[in-house]
């Protein structure tokens, strides 16, 4: 089976003066604004990091959801959140590391449990192994 979704973007103007739109198939965005100051300035819009950083989040936590389930444990809850790191590198900019953050409520796991199962998750769902860039994780079990 192959899956395949699209995500466009419509660009007009320079690097800086320029604009963008970012849409996707599904309409969860469409024409959602981006730029050089949103993505380097802190301006309102989105950019590309944090994308990658919500998706990364998303498969993730339904990879950890999964296995989870495989090892005989359901979520009550789970948040997670991914830092994506932009710098400039020799050559121009570079994602240089994603790190997970999970915070999760499962009933009858260990802390040992969940740190095992989100190892597995983390290098395991599709988003992971596209990532050509160091991933870090911490775990947090709540009670």
């Amino acid at each position: 089976m192959k899956i395949k979704r699209k995500g466009s973007v419509v660009w007009q103007g320079g690097i800086k003066d320029g604009k963008g739109e970012i849409s996707t198939e599904s309409g969860a965005l469409a024409s959602y604004p981006y730029g050089f100051a949103s993505r380097f300035e802190g301006q309102k819009g989105s950019n590309p990091e944090e994308l990658i950083g919500a998706a990364h989040s998303a498969c993730f936590t339904m990879a950890l959801s999964l296995i989870l389930g495989e090892a005989g444990f359901t979520a009550e809850k789970m948040e997670t959140s991914a830092v994506v790191t932009l710098e400039q590198v020799e050559n121009g900019y570079a994602i240089t590391a994603i790190h997970l953050a999970l915070t999760a409520k499962i009933p009858g796991a260990t802390k040992e449990d969940l740190d095992e199962l989100a190892a597995k998750a983390k290098v395991g769902c599709p988003v992971s192994k596209v990532l050509d860039t160091e991933i870090t994780l911490d775990v947090t079990l709540e009670d």
